[in-house]
């Protein structure tokens, strides 16, 4: 993660690395997810990207390699958490001749790293919330399932509202100040200019947790 935030940092300041020829400039500058408008921005800690979802393959030779880094809005942890309840009900001699590592504690650890980024900025307690589009993507299940496992509400875009620079929820005890979103919407869809010009980014009818206003 540090090695990937250095390079995004790069990316959007000096852009060492595309005058020294190590990557193509035009590869960076003519991609759909280049941000010029976030040239020579510094971001709170110079983290651009918290969570990354790495894709590992394995050779033919049992050689471990790098397939690509998902830093936008990785998906697909919830069905690694479900399939490995399946596979410990399943075939649980597996896990007792084997020395495989637990992963049931990953909404812990998710989050430990969100309140991590708000205490930085906000003592605690803080009020943390995960944005998604709604129940109409294809990851609303895992959308739900985090929120739930983590403790926290699940919202859409139209639960949050900005005023004098700070992000509130909307509840149905009045508005409640948020610390911290985990977002699992894709840049685009964040402008409410592109959104309305596009019908599939408008995603509603999800059910609300106890406690908030639709």
């Amino acid at each position: 993660m540090s090695a990937l935030n250095r390079f995004l940092h790069d990316i959007y300041h000096g852009q060492e690395i595309l005058r020294a020829g190590r990557v193509p400039r035009e590869k960076i500058e003519t991609h759909p997810q280049f941000r010029r408008e976030m040239m020579g921005v510094e971001v709170p800690g110079g983290i651009y990207a918290h969570i990354a979802g790495i894709d590992l393959v394995k050779d033919g030779n049992g050689e471990y390699y790098v397939l690509e880094d998902n830093l936008r809005t990785p998906s697909g942890v919830s069905y690694m958490l479900e399939d490995r309840k399946a596979m410990m009900r399943l075939f649980p001699e597996l896990f007792s001749q084997q020395r495989i590592r637990p992963v049931e504690h990953y909404p812990d650890a998710l989050l430990e790293a969100l309140q991590a980024r708000g205490t930085a900025t906000r003592p605690p307690p803080l009020s943390i919330v995960l944005l998604t589009p709604g129940h109409f993507n294809s990851a609303y299940f895992e959308h739900a399932f985090l929120a739930q496992q983590m403790g926290i509400e699940l919202v859409e875009g139209q639960d949050l509202v900005v005023e004098n620079g700070h992000v509130y929820m909307r509840t149905t005890q009045g508005r409640q100040r948020v610390d911290v979103i985990y977002r699992r919407v894709d840049d685009d869809f964040l402008d409410p200019w592109y959104s309305a010009r596009t019908p599939r980014s408008a995603s509603r009818g999800s059910c609300p947790p106890t406690g908030r206003a639709t």
